[in-house]
């Protein structure tokens, strides 16, 4: 039985051998990884306020609501931010405050008591380091809460500091106004300059010019390609040195003695400069 086993060991090892020659190995290999390059990110819009902008800003938010809470502050800037970067009003604080028909009358002019409201300086100042009021999302238009329109397209979104905020949008849901930028796409940067960047005259790279008046040709002077030459500036007469002779020195005469003749017409003769 012993020898039985042992002959059937070896075939099965031949076997074995066989099958293992003849078995050819690939490599695999790992399928590339296509690298992508990173999308730039685009740059953000940039609306520059001053110290006036800020002024404008709070006698909006002051006046457009009845001062009684944060929030009302905060969704009257963020209709404010809305307008200045919806592109279809004016590019500044100023200019969306101001512009006729807007907003409250006398929201240039009133007289602002801030001790009413509290919370209004930092509302503002909120509003323009970039929080806005998330109820009020693309909303341009609001009015006193309480009061009724027949527009269709009245798309009301929150009430805050006694007023109704809406979108204007049509029956299939679009909005009818130019899309404000999302938070993300711009900031507003301080330059408070004491004149905007348009009036300051731009300085030129290239050399400096100096115009020379021009000499009149005489009409009956010969036509010449050449441009005329340019008489050079007279000089200034320079002053003249004026060459004064010098005194004749005069010998002084031996002393006359007292009390001779010589020295009383001397005397008699002497004048005193004074």
């Amino acid at each position: 039985m012993k020898n039985f086993r042992g002959s059937l060991w070896a075939p099965a090892l031949i076997l074995s051998a066989a099958l293992l020659s003849g078995c050819n190995t690939t490599k695999v290999e790992a399928p590339a990884v296509e690298t992508t390059k990173a999308t730039p990110t685009p740059a953000k819009q940039v609306y520059h306020y001053t110290s006036q902008d800020r002024e404008c800003l709070k006698r909006a938010m002051y006046f457009e609501s009845k001062r009684t809470s944060r929030s009302g502050f905060m969704a009257v800037g963020t209709v404010v931010m809305n307008r200045l970067t919806s592109g279809a009003y004016p590019d500044t604080i100023c200019g969306v405050v101001a512009q006729k028909n807007q907003f409250a009358p006398g929201v240039m002019t009133r007289a602002m008591d801030e001790a009413t409201a509290p919370d209004l300086e930092g509302a503002s100042e909120a509003i323009l380091k970039g929080e806005r009021h998330a109820a009020v999302k693309e909303a341009m238009f609001f009015h006193t809460d309480g009061l009724r329109f027949p527009y269709k397209n009245m798309s009301y979104v929150t009430v805050a500091g006694g007023n109704k905020f809406y979108e204007k949008r049509g029956r299939d849901g679009e909005l009818q106004t130019p899309e404000p930028l999302p938070t993300s796409e711009y900031f507003l940067a301080f330059a408070d300059s004491g004149s905007p960047a348009s009036d300051i005259p731009m300085i030129s790279d290239a050399p400096m010019q100096v115009a020379s008046a021009e000499v009149p040709v005489p009409a009956s002077a010969p036509a010449s390609s050449e441009a005329p030459a340019v008489r050079s500036p007279e000089l200034l007469p320079q002053p003249q040195l004026v060459d004064f002779e010098p005194l004749p020195m005069v010998t002084p005469l031996p002393t006359p003695r007292p009390g001779s003749s010589v020295q009383q017409a001397s005397l008699r003769s002497t004048l005193v400069y004074r």
